[in-house]
């Protein structure tokens, strides 16, 4: 059992687990965020993955061909672990609610993301496959709740918030988390939460199987009422002023150190973002078309390209 695991932990289920974790495995890289240059800054308008210096070796691996994974012939289980290991990095919602007993809930949910800014919401989804908790969270979000972003420094109490308890026990202090009142809902936010979201209930969409009509979810928009951004995870107004960034409130990616879910039980952690222009049609329209046109010329490619339908 590595030393660095608590006693208290350690002679639990949860502690071996977490030795696994551990084991031959390097500490942390608590390095800052840097910013890099992007994976192609040599890239040309119309210029193929293949012809690039990273994508050369990506498409070598379509040697090995594709697999094709049939959802109806599988068990739940084994698209749920597909699904975490493909579709990621995800964001993660640390949602607080409050039960009509008055019972305080918190939970972890990766089905999650913005959805529009205007009106600001955002949803989250409550799966019955994930077990009580998430049914809690999507009963106890009837009206109001809040969503708290998880970052490095609290990530194994934001974790231990998924404990399966019962659903009149609190996670709050088994995870050993602040509350922190809210100013417009009754469910507190997270204090450690450098960015957090006041939301009301603008809808609930149950998610019904198909086939036997059964419902395996709630996927929960929340109207954002207001944010909570704490002070030293935003960039310096002055910078994003000269900088010409058209915002003027913005959280630093490097400060705010967000955590996100990837495949299985992993985390993963931005540590090497990098940047990358949007293309505006109407100022750069004639210029890209002549550029792709002109690679297209020299590279004896046909002027439109023909997708092969494959065979079943």
């Amino acid at each position: 059992m590595p030393s660095d695991i608590d006693p208290t932990i350690s002679s639990t289920l949860y502690g071996k687990d977490l030795a696994q974790c551990i084991e031959n495995f390097p500490p942390f890289n608590n390095t800052p965020v840097t910013y890099t240059q992007p994976p192609n800054p040599g890239w040309k308008f119309g210029q193929r993955v293949e012809e690039t210096e990273e994508g050369k070796k990506w498409v070598q691996g379509e040697k090995e061909g594709w697999r094709r994974i049939d959802v109806d012939k599988e068990s739940t289980t084994a698209i749920y672990q597909l699904m975490l290991s493909g579709i990621q990095p995800r964001p993660i919602a640390f949602v607080s609610s409050v039960s009509e007993s008055g019972v305080e809930n918190v939970a972890p949910f990766s089905f999650f993301n913005a959805v529009t800014a205007d009106p600001p919401l955002i949803s989250y989804c409550a799966n019955t496959f994930g077990g009580s908790r998430f049914k809690d969270s999507a009963e106890n979000a009837t009206k109001e709740f809040t969503v708290n972003i998880i970052s490095v420094p609290w990530a194994e109490q934001a974790n231990f918030a998924s404990v399966d308890v019962p659903s009149d026990l609190s996670e709050w202090e088994l995870a050993g988390l602040t509350k922190m009142k809210s100013t417009y809902v009754k469910a507190p936010r997270v204090k450690e939460s450098a960015f957090s979201m006041e939301c009301e209930l603008y809808h609930a969409f149950e998610i019904v199987r198909p086939q036997t009509k059964q419902i395996t979810g709630t996927v929960i928009y929340g109207l954002i009422k207001c944010i909570h951004v704490r002070n030293d995870v935003l960039m310096d107004a002055k910078a994003l002023e000269e900088s010409g960034h058209r915002a003027k409130i913005v959280a630093d990616p490097g400060k705010l150190r967000t955590i996100a879910r990837m495949g299985d039980i992993s985390y993963g952690y931005v540590s090497e973002p990098f940047r990358l222009p949007r293309c505006s049609w109407k100022k750069d329209g004639e210029a890209v078309k002549d550029a792709v046109e002109g690679y297209r010329t020299e590279k004896g490619l046909p002027e439109k390209e023909h997708t092969e339908v494959p065979k079943l």
